[in-house]
């Protein structure tokens, strides 16, 4: 389960989304998160389903690498479209026992929840295979540098953001490491129902935090050991510019929005 964790990972390459400037698709990622919103039938998911296989391709991702990192929320998504299903008492009921009721319409609820869920973590788990760490932090910090004038800390808060992003899959290396020195001195991590599951990661926490605030501390002294001041007066190796692939990749994103609202609009089911 731990291996199976994505988020924060990047995937060197150089395919067309690989190129793109950060700053597009960080914006591009915020409005496919929200047109997965606006979305309210299946064909739109359709439509969604189509592009990000479509971007999946032209970046040159393995679509097993993608999926990998959706199984570690397979439970979230199964506990989410159960409440949704039971909890749901509008349309026709379909189904009754004792005093479980389904409806059509907890059904529908449910699926929309689930693919909704599934295209959200899989639009955004492209964003960080296909962008390092640094350009992601370049990318964050110019989008927020128009909020300086009223004192946000743009720098400050996309070092953060990036750090935190980036120290996810060290983290869960570092787990991993942790259960598998702990099987060796027959910890059991597997056998059991859910809530035995649960307590045996417990004697998980303690060494993983120590471990955490451990490089924390130690990621703090080599970035003061090289001068780190903060965003004034830095210099950037590679200054970020607009391209004609960005142009491009633009245009592709406009057509898909203006298709998903036409099929809403159309209320094509």
């Amino acid at each position: 389960m731990v291996k199976n964790i994505t988020i924060g990972q990047y995937v060197p390459g150089d395919s067309f989304v690989h190129r793109l400037d950060p700053r597009v698709k960080i914006i591009l990622s915020i409005l496919f998160i929200i047109d997965l919103f606006i979305i309210t039938n299946f064909s739109g998911y359709v439509f969604a389903l189509a592009f990000i296989c479509f971007v999946i391709a032209i970046a040159k991702l393995s679509p097993s690498y993608v999926y990998k990192g959706l199984k570690p929320v397979f439970v979230l998504l199964i506990i989410t479209a159960l409440l949704n299903m039971l909890m749901t008492r509008n349309g026709q009921l379909i189904f009754e026992w004792k005093f479980i009721k389904i409806y059509d319409e907890g059904l529908r609820i449910a699926a929309f929840m689930a693919l909704r869920l599934i295209f959200l973590i899989a639009g955004t788990s492209i964003l960080t295979l296909t962008t390092s760490p640094i350009e992601l932090t370049d990318g964050i910090e110019r989008l927020l540098n128009p909020f300086k004038k009223i004192g946000v800390p743009a720098h400050e808060l996309a070092m953060m953001m990036t750090i935190a992003l980036r120290f996810i899959p060290t983290l869960m290396d570092e787990t991993d490491k942790i259960m598998k020195a702990q099987m060796a001195r027959g910890a059991d991590f597997d056998s059991g129902n859910i809530l035995a599951k649960a307590k045996s990661l417990i004697p998980l926490l303690v060494p993983l935090f120590i471990s955490s605030f451990r490089r924390a501390d130690e990621l703090a002294m080599a970035m003061e050991a090289r001068c780190y001041r903060g965003g004034e007066g830095r210099t950037r190796m590679k200054v970020l510019k607009l391209t004609y692939d960005d142009l491009i990749a633009i245009l592709f994103f406009i057509l898909f929005i203006a298709i998903t609202i036409i099929v809403r609009m159309l209320n094509i089911p």
